[in-house]
């Protein structure tokens, strides 16, 4: 926008020439006005719900770039509606609520949500967190190095990125966006140790991240989602002041029969 503000020099610019659009989903209605004020300030279009059926059908209606999210709602679970709204637009939601229960910030990343700030907030943090998030998503739309190859296959586990679904033979995993990332980037890279603010640079847009516990917790759900696939899911391996790496073998996968015990039974069963 035209507007002289403290954050103007924080504009968004890289929204292919239009302004990134934001449904934000709060029930207080001085913070709404407060945010929707400084998010549009700095160059965002902002469409407001008070209330997760509100929230529901805007999300619907706009296909917006980005969802800022409180979990303290009149009518919803916060934390239903963050994974109901991720399934609708696979956009990028940030969680910004002053919920006293300690387990919601782990919740939330859990289902689906790729941030979360707690109330009260440094605005110029919220912006930041708001930018990081849609230039991440911009330079995955702009072309996935990935993208172009085939599916990645490590033994029976299988990534579709036309798709954009993992199956371990045969079964389809269901992984949220982030983890969905996280396993790609490592996938892509079988036995090598990926560095943490690497592989937050490229899963987050912000190397930032892999100084932090969020990388640890996203990796943590990974890794029960993959193990309770099955014995055949390869192992996500921690190395100690590094990053982390997948590695090809399969863990405790017993070695098969020599294919000449059949026959030699059966030859001296009818000897």
């Amino acid at each position: 926008m035209g507007k002289n503000t403290p954050f103007s020099d924080l504009s968004p610019d890289s929204q292919a020439g239009r302004a990134a659009s934001i449904v934000l989903v709060e029930d207080d209605a001085a913070i709404a006005y407060m945010l929707t004020d400084v998010l549009e300030s700095t160059g965002y279009q902002v469409r407001q719900a008070s209330t997760g059926a509100v929230a529901r059908a805007l999300v619907e209606q706009v296909r917006p770039d980005l969802i800022v999210l409180d979990l303290v709602l009149p009518d919803e679970d916060g934390l239903v509606l963050c994974s109901v709204l991720k399934n609708m637009a696979s956009v990028p939601i940030l969680i910004c609520s002053g919920t006293q229960r300690r387990r919601d910030a782990f919740l939330s990343l859990k289902l689906g949500a790729d941030d979360f700030i707690a109330k009260p907030f440094d605005v110029y943090d919220l912006l930041a967190r708001v930018e990081v998030l849609l230039r991440r998503a911009a330079q995955q739309h702009a072309g996935d190095p990935t993208g172009a190859r085939g599916p990645i296959r490590i033994g029976e586990l299988s990534i579709d990125h036309g798709l954009h679904q993992v199956t371990l033979a045969g079964t389809l995993l269901q992984l949220t966006p982030t983890e969905y990332r996280l396993l790609t980037v490592l996938a892509a890279r079988p036995d090598q140790v990926v560095p943490r603010d690497a592989l937050a640079k490229l899963v987050w847009g912000d190397p930032d991240t892999g100084t932090s516990r969020t990388i640890d917790v996203h990796i943590g759900r990974l890794r029960v989602k993959l193990s309770q696939a099955g014995r055949l899911a390869p192992q996500i391996v921690s190395v100690r002041g590094f990053g982390y790496k997948i590695v090809s073998s399969v863990r405790g996968q017993p070695p098969g029969p020599p294919a000449s015990a059949e026959p030699t039974a059966a030859k001296e069963r009818h000897g």
